[in-house]
């Protein structure tokens, strides 16, 4: 089988040809850079993504947020709905712990600005 795929891994987007056999991707063609390759292999085995979105604090002030790395792309939903469940209290510095463990992925959220 084969999968055509968009590269997000730089800003170049390379148009990759995967070659899939038994749900893993045996070629990668069209990648200008090895994180293409990388990429392909991670998206066909077990794509994952960075969210980043707002939290609110206790005076409803939106402080922007992110994943402190990568979450599986089925648990997006997820963490978005746990980061927006969840209350801080101003100030807030940049790289401020938000969440320790977004929807159970074992990966943080942090602060992406300082704000109040």
């Amino acid at each position: 089988m084969t999968r055509e795929l968009t590269c997000i891994g730089c800003p170049m987007g390379c148009e990759l040809t995967v070659e899939v056999e038994n749900g893993a991707a045996v070629s990668v063609t069209g990648n200008t850079c090895k994180i293409g390759e990388n990429y392909a292999k991670s998206e066909i085995s077990a794509p994952v993504r960075a969210v980043t979105t707002t939290a609110l604090t206790a005076e409803g002030v939106p402080v922007p947020v992110k994943t402190a790395g990568n979450v599986p792309k089925d648990k997006i939903f997820e963490v978005v709905d746990h980061i927006k469940r969840t209350k801080i209290t101003l100030p807030v510095k940049l790289g401020t712990v938000i969440l320790e463990n977004a929807a159970g992925t074992g990966v943080p959220v942090i602060a992406t600005k300082t704000v109040g």
